[in-house]
């Protein structure tokens, strides 16, 4: 790619951006978000067609204008986007060959040849899954295989990856990473786009850094002695001393207590939360770790409203004062708010604005007689743009422009609006880049100086051990220990994680 150049309406999201990736190789794209990787590999692969942009494709040494998707993958280039293209209510047979049926006599769908072939290409990939399996029935994880397999069904020579490890577990990924490895020595090559540096470091073969829709550099992983910091002082322009910022701990009285909380799954007869009991004191960061499947997610809902499960009972108490929380109205009244992890779905309102994002949950502060004062809820929006250094030509833009950083402080400014007294934050730097983590660590920092409270939920334990002052750990529902976070270790962590609690079904 020589000199790409793409601009939308008032914005230049690539100028000037060159790329070249070599046959066979592993090529990692490196950058914070709103670089312009995803748009730059929308270019490659047709989703801005051919005159959309300036400058050239060359593939093979030959020129490459694409008027789409279509076009692209004829060539053999295929994009896994982070937001799976998958119908959950098709087999996956019918979602690997969607657009390219095997048909047989009168043009009708050949299914036994639909499905034995599927099934040939799941078993390369390690899927021990039935080609009629409604997709719908799996986890991330195999989405993402079948998506893979997708590709594979299409001839794929250059397959792209747009952030293929950002939803899934450590098993997962690992398993995905080896997949990418043995494609390598096939013969395929890969780009691949993704916030986790170490796993850059551990499967790339060259990396390209881009920031602010320019190239920076591009480099051999096995030539630099410290690639991690290398791609970081390129993406950010600058050495991150510390990856997370400092912070005094000073707890003072308690702010929130949990006791005895349990949580019968929606659906089945079984508990997901069993007889969990927790505190956080006002200016404390507490942490909650736990495996996939451990209860995590569906602690931190229940509590919220009961968002989430059947059956919730325990007590729940902010301040010292036992509440009610059995609606989110009401968790909201007690002084709680809750940052789920999918931002996407259930934190915002993709295609409205800025503003009316940030005010959803405490239009009441805004309304006098059942009518928004709509001057004051842009000055609102605009303080916390300001405050939360939210990146966005205004708070009237559509929030699906914002990049996935500062979409979440958009999630982050409609909750603090609320002004809680505790502040439940799920996987709240998932997907986001290395300096958007560090502002939202900050953030969290300054709220915790302004005496609330902090309930962080991670999945990556060094988060934990360099954002929180103590770490619940959890296991099949159950709370397995309480670590004060200078005695804690990743190795001690992850046994309490893995602790056998025989809860009740």
């Amino acid at each position: 790619m020589r000199s790409i150049t793409k601009t939308f309406p008032g914005v230049t999201a690539l100028a000037e951006v060159s790329l070249d990736v070599r046959r066979g190789e592993i090529h990692a794209i490196c950058g914070e978000n709103g670089a312009g990787k995803s748009t730059l590999m929308k270019v490659l692969s047709g989703v801005h067609p051919a005159g959309s942009y300036d400058g050239e494709i060359v593939l093979d040494d030959e020129p490459a204008r694409f008027a789409g998707i279509r076009d692209s993958e004829s060539r053999g280039v295929v994009i896994i986007h982070q937001e799976l293209a998958l119908v959950p209510h098709l087999s996956i047979a019918e979602n690997i060959f969607l657009g390219h049926e095997r048909r047989g006599r009168f043009g009708l769908v050949d299914w036994a040849a639909t499905n034995r072939e599927a099934a040939a290409l799941l078993a390369e990939v390690g899927l021990e899954e039935s080609p009629t399996t409604p997709v719908g029935r799996l986890g991330v994880g195999k989405q993402q295989l079948v998506e893979i397999v997708k590709a594979m069904a299409k001839d794929v020579r250059l397959l792209i990856l747009d952030e293929p490890t950002a939803a899934l577990n450590d098993t997962d990924s690992a398993h995905l990473l080896d997949l990418l490895r043995r494609f390598r020595e096939r013969g395929v090559t890969a780009i691949i786009i993704s916030h986790k540096l170490d796993e850059v470091v551990g499967i790339a073969d060259r990396t390209t850094v881009i920031r602010d829709g320019r190239t920076v550099e591009t480099f051999t992983i096995a030539d630099e002695p410290a690639p991690r910091d290398r791609i970081i002082r390129g993406m950010v322009g600058r050495d991150l001393a510390s990856f997370y910022p400092e912070r005094t701990s000073r707890p003072g009285e308690e702010i929130l207590r949990l006791e005895d909380w349990t949580v019968r799954h929606p659906t089945q007869d079984r508990l997901v939360v069993e007889k969990a009991s927790l505190t956080v004191r006002a200016g404390e960061v507490v942490g909650i770790a736990g495996l996939m499947g451990a209860g995590r997610t569906e602690l931190a809902m229940s509590v919220f409203g009961r968002s989430y499960g059947r059956d919730v009972s325990g007590r729940v108490a902010v301040r010292g004062r036992e509440v009610s929380t059995r609606t989110v109205s009401e968790a909201i009244d007690a002084g709680i708010a809750y940052v789920t992890e999918d931002r996407k779905h259930y934190g915002l309102n993709l295609i409205d604005d800025v503003r009316h994002n940030i005010s959803a949950a405490g239009l009441s502060r805004l309304s006098r007689r059942g009518w928004v004062d709509g001057d004051e809820e842009g000055r609102v929006a605009e303080r916390f743009r300001q405050d939360l250094n939210i990146r966005t030509s205004g708070v009237t833009r559509a929030v699906n422009t914002l990049s996935g950083g500062n979409q979440q402080k958009v999630v982050l400014a409609k909750w603090l609006f609320t002004e809680p007294d505790v502040l439940i934050l799920d996987e709240p730097t998932r997907g986001i880049d290395v300096g958007a983590k560090y502002e939202i660590y900050t953030i969290i920092n300054q709220l915790v100086a302004d005496g609330k409270g902090v309930l962080v939920i991670s999945s990556e334990l060094p988060e934990l051990l360099g954002t929180c002052d103590r770490i619940y750990t959890l296991s099949a529902g159950r709370i397995t220990g309480e670590v004060a976070v200078a005695d804690a270790t990743q190795e001690g962590l992850m046994a309490l994680m893995t602790e056998e609690t025989g809860a009740a079904a």
